[in-house]
C-alpha cells in the first residue's frame, strides 16, 4: 500500500526517514495501511520538540493564552452544530478500470493506479459521477451498535475549545482578548492520502482560538484604525483585521525561530471563492515541499460563527460579559491552526542536504547532513571515546555523557571509526559532537581535561575544557 514515488529528492527523504528512525509506515509487517504513519525514536523526539516549542510560545510565554486537553470523541451534537455531519465531505469518483478511488477535485494531478505515468484524467478509462463522501470516522459508544449510539472521531480539535469556552473563561479568569490552545489528534477519512505524511487519515493539530471583541465594541472603545499595520504590542481594543494580521506575523516569526527561513514560505490569501462561509479572511502559510507548495497552517478570522452555532444547538449561552464595556456579546475568533505532521515533514525536507565532507583520510565524499535548527534537533550532542578498547577513554567519555545528559538529549557512541560516528550524527542532524581522546587524559599536559568539540554544519573542531563544555554547548544551542 506504499504511495507512488513523487520525485528523486522525496525518495531520498523517505528512505532516510525510515533508515534513521524518523518515520515508519504503520503496520508495515502486514503490508502497511494507507494514510497512517508511525514515528520512530528520532521522529518521536523531533515531533515532541515541535509541540513543546509551540506550547511554550503559545501559552507559557504569554499571559493571554491558556491550554486545554479535550477528548477525541465528543457528543455527536457537537458535529451537528459545527456543520460537520452535513457539509464535511469531499467529491469522490471511482475509476472503472483501475478501481482507484480519488477526490474529484484532484484527478488532474493524481496518477492512475494501473498507468502511473498518466494522470487519472488522461488514463482513458471511464469514471463514475462525483458523489459526496463524509470524511469523519464513525464509531459507536457503548455495547450496542445502533444509530442512537453513533459517535465520531473528531476531525479537528477546534470544536472542543468552542464547546468549553464558558468553562475555561470562568476558571481561568481571563478577560477578552484571550486565547485557548490545544494540541491533539484528529482524524479524517481522506479519499486519497498522498505525499507521504502530508495528507494522512490520522494526524495531530496545534490550534489556537483567540477570542476578541466584536468590531463595534472595539471601535467604540477607541480601537486603532483597521488600516494600521499590526505590531508586536497588541492592544485590547483592536478589531479583527489587526488581530488577524498580528497572528499571521506571530506565526511567521515562530516558523523562522525553529529553522524554516522566510524564503521557504509563502502566504496565500484565500479568495472569496475559497473562503469558508463563516470566515472573513484566511491566510494559508505555505511551505515549498519537494512535491510542491502546500499549506502548513491556516490563520482564519472565523467571526463568531462557532460560538453562535453551539449556543443555538445546545441552548446554553456563549455570551461574555465585558465589564469594561458594560455589555454582553458573543466573542469573535482568530484561529491559527497548524498540522504537527506537516510541520515535521517540512523540517525534515528543509534540513536535508547533501554535502562534500572530508573523510578520515582527507578524501572528499558525499554525505547527507540534516541541518536541523538546534531547537528541534532530536539529539543535541553526540559523545564519543576515541577508542572503545581503552577503558580510561570510555570511563571519561561516560562521565562527560553523564554531565551533559540532564541538560539535553545526548547520544553515546563508541562503535566504529570516529569519522563514521561523525557521519552518523550528521545524518540525523545532531548539532555537536564531543570526542574524548588521549589529550583529554593528559598526554599533552596543556590539554588535560579538554575535549574536541565538532560543529555539524561547518565541521570545525576546537578544544574546550570539560569545565566550560556545558556552558559552551548551551550557548551554541541557544539555551539559557
Amino acid at each position: 500500500m506504499a504511495e507512488p514515488k513523487v520525485n528523486e529528492l522525496m525518495e531520498k527523504i523517505v528512505s532516510l526517514s525510515k533508515r534513521r528512525g524518523f518515520i515508519f509506515q504503520s503496520s508495515e509487517i502486514y503490508g502497511g495501511i494507507n494514510g497512517f504513519w508511525d514515528y520512530g525514536p528520532l521522529g518521536a523526539e523531533l515531533k515532541r520538540n515541535v509541540k513543546d516549542l509551540w506550547w511554550q510560545s503559545m501559552t507559557r510565554d504569554r499571559e493571554d493564552v491558556v491550554g486545554l486537553d479535550a477528548t477525541i470523541i465528543m457528543h455527536p451534537k457537537v458535529w451537528e452544530a459545527s456543520g460537520h455531519t452535513s457539509t464535511f465531505s469531499d467529491p469522490m469518483v471511482d475509476c472503472k478500470d483501475c478501481k482507484g478511488r480519488f477526490r474529484a477535485d484532484q484527478v488532474d494531478n493524481t496518477p492512475c493506479l494501473k498507468k502511473p505515468s498518466k494522470m487519472v484524467t488522461e488514463c482513458g478509462s471511464d469514471k463514475t459521477e462525483p458523489r459526496a463522501f463524509n470524511l469523519m470516522f464513525k464509531t459507536y459508544v457503548g455495547p450496542v451498535e445502533t444509530e442512537d449510539n453513533v459517535a465520531y472521531l473528531r476531525p479537528e480539535t477546534a470544536q472542543a475549545i468552542f464547546a468549553q469556552f464558558k468553562n475555561v473563561s470562568d476558571v481561568s479568569r481571563q478577560k477578552i482578548p484571550f486565547g485557548i490552545c490545544q494540541i491533539g489528534k484528529a482524524f479524517r477519512n481522506e479519499i486519497n492520502p498522498r505525499n507521504y505524511t502530508f495528507r494522512s487519515r490520522e494526524f495531530e493539530q496545534m490550534e489556537l482560538e483567540f477570542f476578541i471583541k466584536p468590531d463595534e465594541i472595539a471601535h467604540a472603545q477607541g480601537g486603532a484604525p483597521a488600516e494600521e499595520a499590526p505590531t508586536d504590542s497588541p492592544e485590547s481594543n483592536w478589531g479583527w483585521k489587526q488581530w488577524h494580521g498580528y497572528w499571521v506575523n506571530q506565526r511567521l516569526n515562530w516558523y523562522e525561530s525553529i529553522g524554516l527561513p522566510s524564503d521557504s514560505l509563502e502566504l496565500h490569501w484565500q479568495t472569496d471563492d475559497e473562503l469558508a462561509h463563516y470566515a472573513r479572511a484566511t491566510v494559508d502559510i505555505m511551505f515549498k515541499f519537494p512535491f510542491g507548495v502546500q499549506e502548513l497552517e491556516g490563520v482564519a478570522a472565523r467571526s463568531n460563527y462557532d460560538l453562535t452555532q453551539h449556543q443555538e444547538h445546545s441552548g446554553k449561552s456563549m455570551e461574555y460579559f465585558d465589564e469594561e464595556a458594560k455589555t454582553r456579546y458573543i466573542p469573535h475568533v482568530i484561529e491559527p491552526s497548524a498540522g504537527v505532521d506537516r510541520m515535521v515533514l517540512a523540517l525534515i525536507c528543509n534540513a536535508y542536504h547533501e554535502a562534500m565532507i572530508p573523510n578520515a583520510k582527507g578524501v572528499m565524499e558525499k554525505r547527507i547532513v540534516m541541518r536541523f535548527h538546534p531547537s528541534v534537533a532530536p539529539i543535541k550532542v553526540g559523545v564519543f571515546p576515541l577508542l572503545k578498547n581503552k577503558p580510561e577513554l570510555v570511563e571519561k567519555a561516560k562521565a562527560v555523557y553523564d554531565l551533559l545528559k540532564p541538560h539535553f538529549n545526548c547520544f553515546y557512541d563508541e562503535a566504529g571509526a570516529i569519522g563514521k560516528r561523525y557521519a552518523r550524527q550528521d545524518e540525523i542532524g545532531t548539532p555537536y559532537c564531543v570526542t574524548i581522546d588521549f589529550d583529554t587524559l593528559g598526554e599533552n599536559p596543556d590539554l588535560l581535561d579538554t575535549v574536541t568539540l565538532r560543529e555539524r554544519d561547518t565541521t570545525n573542531q576546537s578544544r574546550v575544557t570539560i569545565q566550560d563544555l556545558l556552558a559552551t554547548l548551551k550557548s551554541g544551542l541557544g539555551l539559557p
